[in-house]
């Protein structure tokens, strides 16, 4: 796709996008499009088939950035500035200790080592290793704030750099805090995090604030997962940004969620709008607190779509600058 005469999206395999299912719906999104001349050019190239166009929607850039922090509408609730050094703050993190395989066919372990999850120079490090451990071949780190830092509607955000190379999987996500909110094949406090035969997931839902793919490292995924909206049933809603140096500089991720909708920014532009269509829990089971995920998988249903792991690119890691949680203001 061209605008303005330049390349803004290239080599969009559609139903890769689509993750394998040919009616999903797919948008991308691009930025810092410069039009001097009151006419917006956009041209489609297919290397194969016939590109289509459903719909094109075009905003203005915001030229000013807002310091939230210092925002009459927002208030800081709850951080992480990672000013300090050695593990995560126990206070404020907690580790998932997990074999490979247990979600999406990920092929690490994930571990509380110091090696996989370290604070340091000012940043959270989240390292993969190509190693053997346990049942794995590789090791990582995932740490959560479930019950530490949980919210019911406000903004996060998310200063991160992501890491470069086929087959990583790193992620900025949110899980609710109480997971059985709306199953109805669970057992109360039974494992349900990778269990087929209990519908917490995706029941009671999951925001996605950033996902990003190493095959595909010009671009970055916000998500929801719901019981009426999610890929399995080919009704997935998403949006995707092409943010050009992701593996080169730090970029801030976030979210804002209210009782109405949810957004997700890329660097204060934001790319995905879902609403709450008001129709019950299958489509908004938003309505509860939720709690903020960091962790880089390797491999798995996703991390491979676009070919096998290269294993020469390990060690390889996800820095986090900080996550700040607000509130709105009455």
């Amino acid at each position: 796709m061209y605008a303005q005469g330049q390349l803004v999206i290239d080599e969009l395999d559609i139903k890769l996008a689509r993750d394998g299912k040919n009616n999903s719906e797919l948008v991308r999104a691009v930025h810092d499009v410069t039009v001097t001349d009151g006419l917006l050019n956009i041209e489609l190239k297919a290397s194969k088939g016939q590109a289509i166009l459903n719909a094109l929607v075009v905003r203005k850039t915001t030229t000013t950035s807002v310091d939230i922090q210092t925002s009459n509408d927002w208030e800081l609730v709850w951080n992480d500035e990672f000013d300090y050094e050695g593990k995560p703050d126990p206070n404020k993190w907690s580790y998932d200790i997990w074999p490979a395989g247990k979600v999406n066919d990920e092929d690490q372990t994930y571990t509380d080592l110091l090696e996989n999850v370290q604070v340091k120079d000012g940043n959270l490090i989240i390292t993969a290793h190509k190693e053997d451990y346990g049942n794995a071949k590789y090791t990582s780190g995932r740490i959560h704030s479930q019950g530490k830092g949980d919210l019911l509607y406000g903004r996060v955000e998310v200063r991160a750099k992501l890491p470069k190379g086929q087959g990583t999987w790193s992620a900025i996500w949110m899980l609710p805090s109480d997971p059985f909110k709306y199953e109805t094949t669970c057992s109360q406090d039974e494992d349900w995090q990778g269990n087929s035969t209990c519908d917490a997931w995706p029941n009671s839902g999951e925001i996605d604030i950033m996902e990003h793919v190493g095959y595909d490292m010009q671009t970055i995924h916000g998500t929801v997962h719901n019981k009426a909206y999610y890929w399995v049933n080919s009704e997935q809603r998403k949006a995707s940004f092409e943010g050009e140096t992701v593996d080169q500089a730090f970029h801030v991720y976030s979210i804002e969620w209210t009782p109405e909708h949810i957004i997700v920014f890329f660097d204060e532009t934001p790319y995905f709008f879902y609403s709450n269509e008001s129709t019950g829990w299958e489509a908004w089971p938003f309505d509860h607190p939720y709690h903020v995920i960091l962790n880089l998988a390797i491999g798995g249903s996703w991390g491979t779509a676009g070919g096998p792991i290269d294993d020469s690119i390990f060690p390889v890691s996800m820095e986090v600058d900080y996550v700040r949680v607000f509130k709105p203001l009455p």
